[in-house]
Formats: structure tokens, sequence, C-alpha cells
């Protein structure tokens, strides 16, 4: 059967206790101890009671507490037969409460089945049984017939709108948990992000440089082997301590990068050519400050353009163009082409990759590519 208003449970966030203040809790210890003092003087505040009617009357309220207690549980578990068979078991009690002469005791299960069962059963088995119950109720109680329908009235009001509260109650635990579950999930992907962040730097910064180091010591090893001139295995472990230097500055450039402190970006840009023959940097636009993710985007791409060029185009004369636009900034690195240098093994192949998925987070794009002279890379990342 489809669920729906009539045959759905109360959830189990809005059952449960979870989620209640501590003086509502207060408060409905309040009224239990009300209903069981209600009950003990019901039960045995007539001369009538004595010996086994006393005894009956004290099992009788016991067992009226069991089966509350195993009416709450059984509800909270959304067991539907057991939960029907433990308030049939409780209005039979009332029944032979009142036959026996426990009216008071009877009256206060009646009152108290009807507001249990519209509160924690559905709706379509809580109506029959609650109206049992106020039939019950109406039936035994004796006074005028406007008090005692004002009665019916107020219980079966206090029992639904007790219900509507706890789902209240219940819907708001649920979306506590969404949102801290949310929380951890945003936590976790902005830990991954950073981490994937860090790894990009590690091989931006340190890659080419290694591997270059690599080339350099292994062709250093090679010329010792030969027995080559002293001069020759110098310049190679001189180059290999350049490069070392290099890495060594570009790794202080990224961690002040990932504490935030950026120079700006076209003095960075600056620097940068400066150390390459024959390059030259062109800013165009409205110079102004970018965010952190987009000035670093651009600073490593610039870095892994000029690698490639020292890479496969030695020699070749590069233009490093910045360009802002209204909403984004472009960076343009053109070199006019040459033969591939020594370095051109160097390295993983992973630095086009590694550039485009920068700009790609950013929601950027990358373009790179051979043109009429030579290769152009071409990056345009959202400010």
């Amino acid at each position: 059967m489809t669920e729906n208003a009539w045959t759905r449970w109360p959830s189990r966030e809005a059952l449960s206790r979870q989620g209640t203040t501590t003086p509502r809790r207060l408060l409905a210890w309040v009224v239990r101890l009300m209903l069981l003092g209600i009950l003990l003087w019901g039960a045995f505040h007539g001369s009538r009671v004595h010996g086994w009617v006393a005894v009956a009357g004290a099992v009788g309220v016991l067992v009226t507490g069991g089966l509350a207690w195993c009416f709450w549980r059984t509800t909270l578990q959304h067991r539907f037969w057991p939960s029907l068979a433990v308030v049939l078991l409780l209005l039979g009690l009332a029944v032979a409460a009142q036959a026996v002469g426990f009216r008071e005791p009877a009256l206060v299960v009646w009152c108290g089945c009807c507001i249990a069962v519209l509160e924690r059963m559905p709706l379509a088995v809580a109506l029959p049984v609650a109206s049992v119950a106020l039939a019950s109720y109406a039936a035994v109680n004796d006074d005028v017939w406007l008090t005692t329908a004002a009665t019916v009235g107020g219980m079966a009001l206090a029992g639904y709108t007790l219900r509507l509260d706890a789902e209240a109650r219940g819907n708001a635990q649920r979306l506590l948990a969404q949102e801290r579950a949310a929380r951890a999930a945003e936590a976790e992907s902005a830990a991954l992000a950073e981490r994937a962040r860090i790894a990009r730097e590690i091989h931006d910064v340190l890659a080419h440089s290694l591997s270059a180091q690599l080339v350099h010591l292994e062709a250093a090893r090679l010329l010792i082997e030969r027995g080559a001139e002293r001069e020759q295995i110098l310049e190679r472990v001189v180059a290999a301590r350049g490069m070392a230097r290099d890495g060594l500055d570009e790794t202080r450039h990224a961690l002040s990068a990932l504490r935030g402190d950026l120079t700006p970006i076209e003095d960075f840009l600056t620097d940068l050519v400066r150390a390459a023959d024959g390059a030259e940097v062109t800013v165009a636009g409205d110079r102004r400050a970018l965010p952190a993710e987009a000035s670093q985007a651009v600073r490593r791409v610039a870095q892994e353009a000029l690698t490639n060029v020292r890479k496969h185009a030695p020699g070749a004369k590069v233009s490093v163009r910045l360009e802002y636009e209204p909403h984004e900034v472009v960076l343009d690195v053109r070199d006019s082409g040459g033969s591939p240098g020594e370095l051109a093994q160097a390295g993983g192949g992973y630095g086009l990759l590694g550039m485009r998925e920068r700009a790609e987070l950013l929601g950027g794009s990358l373009e790179a590519g051979p043109d009429e002279e030579g290769f152009v890379v071409t990056l345009r990342v959202p400010v």
C-alpha cells in the first residue's frame, strides 16, 4: 500500500526523545507523575479497597505502567501489530478497572490511550482507537454533556497537536543531521581540493627542476666515466647547482603563495623572464588585484610555458603578454620555435595536463599548440 498521510508513521526522530529540550523533558516527567498520582489515588482512596482488591489495584497500576512503556518502545520501532495489541490491552484493562469499581484510573487510561495513539500511530488506526477510547470515557463520565464534549474535543486536539509538534521536532532533527553531513562532506572536499592544489604546486615547482638536475648530473657521471676534461664535468655540475638554486627559489615562492603572500603578478612575470634570453613581457588593460587562485594559475602556467620553451626550443625568442579584460585575465606565451634541447626528455610529460587542469578548476580554459612560427600557450581565467 502506498504510504500517505493516513498510513504513514511519525518519524523515529519525532517519536524519540532526541532533540527534546530539558524544560520539555521536565514537563513530561511532571505530567507522568501527576497521572501516576491520579491512578494511585483513584485506586486506593476508597474504603472498599482492602485485602485482595488493594493487591489487584497495585498490580493493575504496575501492569499499566509496563504496557505504556511497551507501547512507547513498539511505536518507536514502527511495529504495527505489537503496538495495536498493547493499546488494546490498555483499553481492556481500563474496562476491567471500571467494572471492579476503579473509575478514576479507567478514565485516566482511556484519556491517555486517546492522546498516545493520536501522537504516535498512523492516523488510519489512531482515529478508530481514539474514538473507542473517547466513547468509553464519554459513556462513563457523569459530567454534563457540554463539559464531556469539551473534554473529549480537547483530548483529541491535544493528541493531534502533540503529533504535529513531534513531527516538527523530527523534521528539525533530520535537517540538522543533513546539514552536519553536508558540512562534513564539504570539509572533506575542501581537504581533498587542498591536497590536489599542494600536489600541483609540488609538480609545478619541483618536477622540472629536479628532472633537469638529474639530466645534468647523469651527464656529469658519464663524462667522469669517459675521462672527460675537468671543465666539461664542472660545467655540468655548475648547471645542476643552478637548477637546484632556481628550484629552491621557486619552492620559497610556492610556500609564500600557499600562505597567501603573493608579490604583484607583473613583477613576478618580469623576474621570471629576466633569466630567459630574448624574452619580453607586455601588460595590457586596467591592472587590478586578482584572486589568489587566479593569480597562482597565471604564475604557474607562465613558469610551465617558459620551462617548455627551454626544453623544446632553447634560444627561441619568447613573448609573454598579460591582458586584463573586464571579466577575465588572459596570459599569452609565444615562442619563435627552435630545435629541441638536451632537456627535452626531462620531466614526466604532465606539464600541459597540469596547466589545463588548473585552468578548468577555476572555470577557465587553456589552449596550447603550434602557430605559424613556433608554439603558443593561451590561458583564460575568469575573475
